[in-house]
């Protein structure tokens, strides 16, 4: 199920009533509600991936009682049959045929040729994202972080709580189980704020990024064939197709969240204001640059052992990121692009530098330093974009092979596809506007202003959306194939 369809509005108010006003006074049969709806919420999408999902939820619930076993041996033994478990989940559906084609051409270039048997299924959607969810758990009873969890309806309620089932955020037992496990009473301002999120989510997806798309989308189906000012464009408005389409995605999960009296990790702090690349994946889909710092970059060595392991540590996280996000090469090489910009600073040791500090935190506009180094970080990040965006390698390279030989206007003109920047200035300010808590819409306190701009945005993402709805066009979240 879509949280921009018509359908999610109907089912969300009726889970939502169900959840405070029939099943309120018993924890247990909350919490059950809340795993039929989000089977349900699932199963909308493809009935036949469930056994899946539920097999992965019951194998990493029995795991957790074998990990927390005093003998170590036996611990890394349940640890590792997790291990094996999801990965070879993840091997199965999403790089079997990527790993079975490269051994074929390898096998070619010897004279050899082989006839593979590739698997011709769809993807399950959110496979990485519930996968990691019962990673972390078993990662974390092993640290003795987490104790196994007895009741198997909280457990399972964790890995797929239906606001962040298919997208994330990826959440850590340790923040979200203690709230399955808790009473819950409906709190009126925290709803307030759920259906604030929920409503500038939709906009930023409905308005904001499925607009762009319907300009970035030919751009990039036609780049042999455009200008190079219309191929920056696309590149720029890609930038922000995927973060609105992510982001917004975010802020519904965190909204919806709310709404059901949960806090869920946040996933986005307004990364095209990052000062350089370091920054920008503290800003961009942190719950996975967390998990992978934290289950994969640590248990490496870190940054402990010197200069070169931090430097080879570094450059697996993010070619394993890359990875993780689809079996193609120009998702590697989207990677180690970025591993290449954080190389600088981790050598330079400025990697750390912008923790916690907001750019311009007590101005109302940044400095000619600040302003430059947000400009050549979002250059950067623009330009790996391209591998992102791109069908492969070879498109990704003609493309920025076109930018530069197949030139036909004025560099600065941007005479072509204007319409881009229309939807992206009015984020972009928005973003401003709010960069100090990505959280709270800081709408201004005069209320014939604040229900002005209430209005806008409801009406434009109601419009939008019912447009959307009536032309049966309904996009996918980006990260849906991920």
């Amino acid at each position: 199920m879509l949280f921009n369809s018509f359908e999610f509005l109907i089912f969300l108010p009726i889970v939502f009533i169900l959840y405070w006003f029939v099943f309120n006074k018993q924890l247990s049969l909350q919490n059950g509600l809340l795993l039929i709806a989000s089977y349900f919420f699932y199963g909308w999408w493809s009935s036949k991936f469930m056994g899946l999902l539920m097999l992965s939820t019951v194998l990493d619930y029995l795991y957790g009682f074998g990990v927390a076993s005093p003998n170590r041996r036996k611990a890394k033994l349940f640890l590792w049959l997790s291990i094996i478990n999801n990965l070879g989940i993840l091997a199965v559906f999403k790089y079997y045929n990527f790993f079975v084609l490269q051994f074929q051409h390898g096998f070619e270039l010897l004279g050899v040729y082989t006839h593979p048997i590739l698997l011709h299924v769809a993807l399950p959607i959110g496979i990485s994202f519930y996968t990691f969810h019962g990673m972390s758990y078993v990662f974390d009873i092993y640290r003795k972080q987490q104790t196994p969890v007895k009741n198997f309806v909280d457990y399972a309620v964790f890995v797929s709580f239906f606001p962040l089932l298919v997208a994330g955020p990826i959440e850590r037992a340790s923040h979200l189980l203690p709230q399955v496990q808790q009473p819950r009473s409906f709190n009126y301002t925290r709803a307030v704020e759920g259906c604030r999120l929920i409503l500038w989510g939709l906009f930023k997806k409905v308005v904001i990024a499925d607009s762009l798309a319907g300009i970035v989308d030919p751009i990039f189906l036609n780049y042999q064939q455009v200008d190079s000012t219309t191929l920056i464009t696309g590149a720029v408005a890609f930038s922000f197709q995927i973060y609105g389409d992510f982001s917004g995605y975010s802020d519904i999960a965190l909204g919806t969240a709310k709404l059901f009296g949960f806090e869920l990790l946040t996933n986005f702090r307004f990364p095209y204001f990052a000062r350089d690349v370091a920054e920008f994946w503290r800003r961009w889909h942190i719950s996975l640059s967390s998990w992978f710092r934290d289950y994969l970059y640590i248990p490496l060595g870190g940054s402990k052992n010197g200069k070169h392991t931090a430097i080879r540590n570094t450059f697996i996280i993010f070619l394993v990121s890359g990875f993780w996000h689809g079996a193609r090469w120009n998702f590697i090489a989207w990677g180690f692009i970025h591993a290449c910009g954080f190389l600088p600073l981790l050598i330079l040791g400025r990697n750390r530098k912008h923790i916690s500090d907001v750019v311009a935190s007590n101005r109302i506009l940044p400095n000619l330093k600040e302003l430059w180094q947000m400009a050549t970080t979002f250059v950067f990040v623009t330009f790996a974009w391209i591998f992102f965006r791109a069908d492969g390698m070879p498109m990704a390279l003609n493309y920025i092979k076109c930018i530069f030989v197949a030139h036909q206007g004025p560099w600065l003109g941007l005479t072509n596809n204007k319409m881009a920047f229309v939807y992206i200035i009015p984020l972009v300010l928005g973003d401003w506007w709010m960069r100090r808590d990505e959280r709270q819409l800081r709408i201004p306190h005069n209320k014939t202003a604040k229900h002005l701009i209430y209005f806008i945005i409801l009406a434009l993402t109601l419009i939008y959306l019912l447009i959307e709805i009536l032309l049966k066009n309904k996009p996918e979240f980006i990260y849906f194939q991920f």
